[in-house]
């Protein structure tokens, strides 16, 4: 059997391998390319070193929306993922309606995030207006604004993997734990939650890399509004790419140094939590 596999094996894999090449490895390895270049399109690039790079690190939009966004994702991934397990927990308790509830808290992930932006838009400013402002007003609306919305998109997302997590623990050695003399909370932090990191270390990666990552709901939400104060790194690569004419390069080498932050940060956590996982 294991001869006519290798037969065939370029067969299956080859259309596979295309459409990556094609959608995605060529693409990422022209757009390093054109980083280091001054351009309009991609066939009159001009090459101009580390020029493109100075400006984006010399550009106060790029670095406020570096900050804001580092601000955004600390809170973001905390709330998300405290929120998202403790929910988890809950509906792990053999509670009456518990598919219900799974139901009804999963379904905001299935809204598109420009919807989910003007959804949210409309709502925040109609509680501001209670109060005489609106969420342009002021930084720190917009900035809860995102977190709000945030957390009501993705936790529900969240709870579900922790959910399956939960379900794998064994529940012999909670009943160890129990005849132990061992407290709730001292089963949460020495049993359960050590038998659950492989979920932690999924949920803190996807939670890491779609604060980051967040576009549609920061256009909808805010549009980086006011002054580009709550204008987030992904908001600002597209502004300067599409919104200023003969910016291309520096828009592309924005972009590379996105894709190294969100990358980099990423893998360590993947790493630090893996080794958690193999601790437990």
């Amino acid at each position: 059997m294991g001869k006519p596999k290798k037969k065939y094996f370029a067969i299956f894999v080859l259309p596979t391998l295309l459409a990556f090449l094609i959608a995605f490895f060529i693409p990422f390895i022209l757009g390093i390319y054109l980083s280091f270049c001054d351009f309009t399109t991609v066939t009159n690039a001009t090459f101009v070193g580390l020029t493109n790079y100075v400006n984006a690190f010399t550009n106060q939009n790029f670095l406020n929306a570096l900050w804001f966004t580092v601000k955004f994702a600390v809170v973001a991934i905390i709330t998300i993922n405290v929120c998202g397990f403790t929910l988890a927990l809950m509906l792990t308790q053999g509670l009456k309606g518990t598919n219900l509830f799974r139901t009804v808290f999963f379904m905001p992930n299935l809204i598109g995030g420009i919807v989910l932006g003007y959804i949210w838009q409309s709502m925040i400013n109609g509680v501001l207006a209670n109060m005489g402002v609106t969420m342009l007003m002021d930084p720190k609306y917009g900035y809860w604004g995102l977190i709000i919305l945030m957390n009501w998109q993705l936790i529900g997302y969240i709870m579900i993997i922790y959910i399956a997590g939960l379900q794998n623990v064994s529940t012999d050695v909670l009943e160890a734990a129990k005849i132990d003399g061992a407290s709730r909370w001292q089963t949460l932090f020495r049993v359960t939650i050590p038998m659950v990191m492989p979920s932690i270390t999924i949920c803190l990666f996807l939670t890491i890399a779609n604060s980051f990552k967040m576009f549609d709901q920061n256009l909808a939400l805010t549009g980086g509004g006011p002054s580009n104060k709550t204008t987030m790194l992904a908001l600002d690569i597209y502004d300067t790419f599409y919104g200023k004419v003969g910016f291309e390069g520096v828009g592309q080498a924005k972009a590379v140094i996105f894709f190294i932050i969100v990358a980099g940060i990423a893998m360590a956590q993947l790493v630090f939590t893996r080794k958690k996982e193999v601790e437990s």
